[in-house]
Parts: C-alpha cells; sequence; structure tokens
C-alpha cells in the first residue's frame, strides 16, 4: 500500500513515549541555561538553539502521539493491516493524517454499505453521511476495497428491492423517502467506482478490479428475494453518475465492451427472430436488455433527470442506456467503448448499435444517452473522432439512402418514409460528425477525395438525413461560414513581399509563390486572383449544404420559401463582419474598423467555439445599437441569407487584405479622420453600412467576386448527381 510505513507496536509505543520526554527534557534544559547565560552575563544564543532543538523534537512527540491515536482507532474499528516477518509482526501506519481518516472512513462507510445491501436501513443514513468523500483516493480505495466488485453489484440490487417491497404500503412516504436515500448512496458509488476504476487516479484498484466487475456482472444475483443478473444492478450506479470524475477508456474497454457483449449474448436469438415475416407476425416487440429499475417498474424513482415514456408509465433504461449516459462524459472513454471490433466478429460496436440493436431501441425517449454518447466520440479533432465520424456518416448513409427517390417533379421525394424516420433520432449528432469534418464535405466535392469509406454520394445522402433536423443544419452553415472566413484568411495581403512576409505572419516562399506577375511583389491582381479561386472553392460545398436542405424541406412538404431563423439571425447579427481569426490586420483604410470588435476578449474567443465568437460580435453590435440595413435584415430563404453572408465576408476580407487601400482617399458616409478611415463596424449606422457594401462593389470589384460565388452556389448540378435528382430551375421569391 502507499502512503504507508511499517511498525511494530511495542517498540512504537516507546518511541512516543521517549520523544515526548525527551522534548520536555530539552526543554527544562533551555530555560535553565538561558537563566544562567543571562545572570552571568553572556550571550544566551546556545540557550536559543535548545530551545529551537526542544520545540522540533515536541513536534516530533506530537506528531508521534497522534499517529498512536490513530493507530489505536484502526485497531478498536478493527482496521489493522500488517504482516509477520522474521523480525515480528508489523503493522502499515498510515503516513499522514489524511490517508488515516481516509483508511477509517472508508472502511467504516464500506461496511454501512454492506450493512445496507443484508437490509439495514439505518446504514443508508450513515452512508449520505460520506457523500463528500467520493473524491479523497485512500477513501475510495478503502470504500471500495470493503466493498469489493460483489459489495458493489450487491448495493444497488437491494436498494432496488427494497424500493419494490415499500411500494406494496400504498399511502406512505416510505418509498418517497427510500428513494431519495437509495440516489444519495448510488451517487456516492458512482462517483466512487469512477475513481477507483481510473488508472490514472491514486484511487486505481487495480486491473484486477475491473475483472472482477465483469464476472460479478455476468453473475446471476439473489437480493432481498430478487433475482437478477449483476449488470443490471450495477446498471444503476452508471446512470447515477454525474460526470465528476468521468469514467475510464479503462473502465470502458474492460467493462463497457463486456456489457455490449453480454447483451448481445443475451438478445442475439430473440432479435433475429423478429427480423423474418413470421418472427414479427407472431413474436414479441424484440426490446434491448433493461436495467433492474425498469425491470422491476420503478419508474424514474433511482434515476433523477428521467422521464416516462407516456403518462403512468416507466421511463426507458436498458443497460446500455445506462453506460452510454456514463460513457459520454468524457471523448475518451466513449471512443474506447466504440472503437472497437469484439474478437471473433466482423461487426465493429458501432456498426451493431447503428444496425443490429437499432430497431429494439426505437422509441425515442430511450436514444438521448445514445446521441450524447455520439456527440461525444464523433466531434473532436483527433484521428480516433474521425474515424469514428466517417464510420458513422457510411453507416447511416447506407440505411438511409433506400428512404428517397426522384418525385414527378425532379425534386427529392421520400418514398420510404419508415425507411426515413428510423434514424430521425440521430439526425443532429450525424450533423454535428459532419460538422466537426467540414474540410471532408470540401475535399469529397473539390478532390474527388474519401473520407474513410464515405464517398460524396454518401456524403450527400448523409446531409439529406442531417439537414432535415434544424439545430443540425445551423451546426453544419455555421462550420462551413467558419471554414469560408479560414480560407479567406488564406489569401495574401497587398504589398507581400519576400523581405515582409516573416512579419505579416508568412514564409519568405510564399511571397513567391503568390506573386503571379513575377516582379517581386504581391499586387492587387494577385489578391484578386487567389480570392476568386477561395471563393469558387468555398461556394460549392455551400451549395451542397443549403440545396439539400432544400430538398428535404420540399420533399417534407416544408419549404415555405423562407430562411431558417438561425440563419437570419447569423446574417442580422452581422457575422460576416468578424474579422478573420489570425488573420494579420495590414490595411491602413481599415484600421480602426474592427474596433472595438478585436478586444482582449475577441483575441481569447477565437480560439473556441464559433457560436461565441458570434454572440460576442452580436452583443458588442447590439451594446452600440446598430443594426445592419433592412436588406441584409430580411431575407427570403436560405440560399439569400447564405449569400448575404459570402457578400460580407468577402468585403471584410477585401478591406484586410488592402484590396480597398487606395480607394480610401475621398470621404465617404462610413469613413472618418484624415486621411479617410473606415469607421469601426459597431459604429455604422445601417445605412452607412449599407453604402460601405455598395461602395465595395461598385468600386472595389467585389461585385465580380459575390457573382462568381452565387452562379456557382445556385449551380445545382452536383446534386442532381448524387442524390440522382431533376432539380427544377429556380422561380420566384427563390431567385436572385
Amino acid at each position: 500500500m502507499t502512503e504507508f510505513a511499517g511498525v511494530r507496536q511495542p517498540e512504537f509505543d516507546m518511541m512516543a513515549a521517549r520523544h515526548a520526554e525527551a522534548a520536555r527534557r530539552l526543554e527544562e534544559l533551555a530555560r535553565a541555561l538561558h537563566g544562567e547565560l543571562c545572570g552571568a552575563g553572556l550571550d544566551t544564543s546556545p540557550a536559543v538553539l535548545l530551545h529551537a532543538l526542544a520545540g522540533r523534537v515536541t513536534a516530533q512527540a506530537d506528531d508521534l502521539r497522534r499517529r498512536q491515536r490513530l493507530v489505536r482507532e484502526l485497531q478498536q474499528q478493527k482496521i489493522t493491516f500488517g504482516g509477520s516477518t522474521p523480525l515480528g509482526s508489523f503493522l502499515e501506519l498510515p503516513d499522514s493524517l489524511e490517508a488515516a481518516t481516509g483508511l477509517l472512513d472508508g472502511t467504516l462507510a464500506g461496511r454501512a454499505a454492506l450493512k445496507a445491501a443484508d437490509g439495514d436501513t439505518q446504514a443508508l443514513a450513515t452512508l449520505r453521511g460520506y457523500a463528500s468523500r467520493a473524491g479523497d483516493a485512500g477513501f475510495v480505495r478503502a470504500f471500495l476495497g470493503t466493498l469489493g466488485a460483489r459489495g458493489v453489484t450487491r448495493l444497488p440490487a437491494a436498494l432496488a428491492a427494497r424500493l419494490r417491497d415499500s411500494g406494496a404500503r400504498a399511502g406512505t412516504a416510505l418509498p418517497a423517502r427510500l428513494a431519495q436515500q437509495s440516489r444519495h448512496v448510488l451517487l456516492l458509488l458512482a462517483r466512487a467506482l469512477a475513481a477507483g476504476t481510473c488508472p490514472d487516479n491514486p484511487a486505481y484498484l487495480g486491473d484486477g478490479f475491473l475483472r472482477d466487475l465483469v464476472e460479478e456482472g455476468r453473475a446471476d444475483h439473489v437480493t432481498g428475494g430478487l433475482s437478477c443478473s449483476g449488470y443490471q444492478a450495477q446498471a444503476l450506479v452508471w446512470r447515477a453518475h454525474d460526470g465528476r470524475p468521468p469514467y475510464s477508456a479503462a473502465f470502458m474497454a474492460t467493462v463497457g465492451r463486456d456489457v455490449i457483449a453480454y447483451e448481445h449474448d443475451r438478445c442475439a436469438q430473440a432479435w433475429s427472430a423478429g427480423r423474418d415475416a413470421l418472427g414479427r407476425l407472431f413474436a414479441a416487440r424484440p426490446v434491448p436488455l433493461m436495467d433492474l429499475s425498469a425491470a422491476l417498474g420503478l419508474g424514474t424513482l433511482l434515476r433523477p433527470g428521467t422521464e416516462a415514456r407516456a403518462p403512468g408509465g416507466t421511463p426507458a433504461a436498458s443497460l446500455l442506456d445506462d453506460l452510454f449516459h456514463t460513457a459520454a462524459a468524457d471523448r475518451e472513454a466513449a471512443q474506447a467503448l466504440l472503437d472497437h471490433t469484439p474478437p471473433g466478429s466482423k461487426e465493429p460496436v458501432l456498426r451493431h448499435l447503428l444496425t443490429t440493436r437499432w430497431d429494439p431501441t426505437r422509441h425515442p425517449a430511450e436514444h438521448e444517452p445514445f446521441r450524447r454518447l455520439l456527440l461525444s466520440a464523433t466531434t473532436g479533432q483527433d484521428p480516433t473522432s474521425k474515424k469514428l465520424a466517417a464510420e458513422l456518416i457510411a453507416i447511416l448513409a447506407g440505411e438511409v439512402r433506400p428512404a428517397f427517390g426522384q418525385a414527378a417533379d425532379g425534386n427529392l421525394e421520400i418514398k420510404d418514409p419508415d425507411a426515413f424516420h428510423r434514424f430521425a433520432a440521430l439526425r443532429h449528432p450525424l450533423g454535428r460528425a459532419i460538422a466537426a469534418n467540414i474540410d471532408e464535405l470540401s475535399r469529397l466535392l473539390l478532390d474527388h477525395a474519401t473520407f474513410g469509406r464515405v464517398t460524396a454520394t454518401d456524403m450527400s445522402y448523409a446531409l439529406a438525413l442531417a439537414t432535415s433536423d434544424d439545430a443540425a443544419f445551423h451546426a453544419l452553415v455555421a462550420a462551413q461560414t467558419e471554414h469560408m472566413r479560414a480560407a479567406l484568411a488564406t489569401v495574401p495581403p497587398v504589398g507581400l513581399t519576400a523581405a515582409n512576409a516573416e512579419s505579416l505572419g508568412f514564409a519568405p516562399a510564399d511571397a513567391r509563390a503568390f506573386d503571379f506577375d513575377g516582379d517581386g511583389r504581391v499586387g492587387k491582381a494577385d489578391v484578386k486572383q487567389f480570392l476568386t479561386d477561395r471563393t469558387v472553392a468555398e461556394a460549392r460545398p455551400f451549395s451542397h449544404l443549403v440545396e439539400i436542405r432544400r430538398q428535404i424541406l420540399i420533399a417534407q412538404g416544408l419549404n415555405a420559401q423562407k430562411a431558417d431563423e438561425s440563419l437570419k439571425i447569423m446574417v442580422s447579427n452581422a457575422l460576416g463582419l468578424l474579422p478573420i481569426p489570425g488573420a494579420k490586420q495590414i490595411s491602413t483604410l481599415a484600421t480602426g474598423a474592427f474596433t472595438p470588435l478585436i478586444t482582449k476578449t475577441y483575441d481569447h474567443l477565437t480560439s473556441t467555439a464559433y457560436d461565441q465568437l458570434a454572440e460576442h460580435t452580436a452583443r458588442l453590435m447590439s451594446e452600440q445599437g446598430r443594426e445592419l440595413d433592412k436588406a441584409h435584415r430580411t431575407v427570403a430563404d436560405n440560399r439569400l441569407a447564405v449569400e448575404r453572408l459570402a457578400e460580407q465576408m468577402l468585403a471584410t476580407a477585401m478591406l484586410q487584405k488592402g484590396l480597398l487601400d487606395d480607394l480610401g482617399q475621398k470621404k465617404q458616409s462610413f469613413t472618418a479622420g484624415v486621411p479617410p478611415k473606415v469607421k469601426p463596424f459597431a459604429q455604422m449606422a445601417p445605412q452607412e453600412y449599407s453604402q460601405f457594401l455598395a461602395w465595395t462593389r461598385e468600386s472595389g470589384g467585389s461585385s465580380d467576386l459575390l457573382d462568381r460565388f452565387t452562379n456557382t452556389f445556385r449551380d445545382t448540378t452536383e446534386v442532381d448527381d448524387y442524390l440522382g435528382l431533376q432539380i427544377p430551375p429556380s422561380r420566384g421569391s427563390d431567385s436572385r
């Protein structure tokens, strides 16, 4: 054990007594020496040194007496650790008060938990007193060490059995009181178990404890007259977890993966029976393996934060729901659960969950933990997130593809509503997974690349599912907006040379590569060409997103040719005015234009989520009481909204890159100072901003860029090809 020292009891008691006596004598000697030296008129420093020594020995004696009391209390509670050696019997003595207290309290809590598992209701109240100790490593080791894997399994089973029995006495307050006590105990156990099964936590009990949990989970248990599998009971602990600390990847790799395999072993035959026509006719609806709360019909008593699936019904509560709830709190844990193919199987876990297991869990109330799990596992920028995102896209694209066809008018049609709605619960996590990998959409469309096994056709069908969800569509457009902004940031500024390249954030080789005409300086024509290339490239993924969204709304009969509220907000909040994160501002005309948008807060936010940055800018604009001109705040459909965003971004990029500098000698309504500079955007009146955009189009040449964007953006040929459609030309308010 760590933080312990070995001692023999008699010798330790004698050492403590002798230290105390030595400290007393040294203090007496120091006082006597001080008096003699003072009386003789001599230097008293020897007495001072002796007094200091006496103080140190006194402190050591006090520490030994404290340890002595701790040992005696541990012995009184029969919490004694030690062993025999050829030199005699040694006790393992805690080196610190915290370690000793953790050992004492953890053992007492573990014993109370075992009593509670045996039916002692008073022990539940005792356990509540230890709720704050779940973060103490010494406490957790002693607590779980006393309980063992069997106790961790028996305790939630006993709590559930007692609640079941209390329910027979209707009209009493006993069930509610027991439920409250039980939830507190389960939360304590959940936090302790998360700490004790994490290799990076000092409370870790070792790999053997994880294997013991698996053994007890697969075993059948009888507690309080209740028979259940161990995992059904352990699942109540997982559900009680609040994410502090999160369960580890090691727990998910050992216990979590086995839970999935266990459910498959128990349910595979019943699930397969319902797949053929005869099975669907005579067999009961296939269901997943339920946790103990659901099996006993306890409703929400042991499941805080859950809702019943119907009035008077019980909440969905499968083993895997509870496991997903636990795993979703940490990305590595979620990935350890999903990024796995069981030995001897050709089906990865993610495919199993989305195909074989999906139909038995199709009630919407059962999907929230799985949605959170997918969001956690697939939306990062690490290789495993990207791998799982690609698998998710490929699987769902293949599953939903048969749902779609071409309507008589050439637009998209949902020819199999059941196949389309089958995965409706996963539209949002699918959209977020694509948004997190928005660069892959450009690579698929522009470079004819693949993303894992995902092709451009697969991505198109996945988008048909994802963009049918409002929040997912918003996430995708926001991600592509940020992608375009980052692409425009790669354009060189006017005046870039090999000599000033490094000061402007470029390499000297970049200056030579950007210099098309070879005159040693990046000029306006060079910059304009690069802006044009980036603009056309970014318009294509925007086109794909917005046209597929339009098609899915048409197929659902929801297309009223109005912009989504999220896009209206993005335009009206002037998000296109955001300076390009990380870009060096060199334009003389632009100096001050982004003030006060560029602040210390902004600098901090540029490395965070797009939505936070957008909210920050919108708030600054609002504080100034400014809005965009009416033409930009009022949009008729999503395509007009995206074009407004593009116009704002292009004007901003041209201003930053110096394309407008020599056009600013004449004073305009939107400029101030001598020489004139563009006013801070947040201070422009609506008509001034409108005039700035008009000036940029007419004098700066942004009309050409916007036309190139619009022509590419409104070309639906690729969507036609990938989804097998013949989209009619736009008409009416849907046209530019």
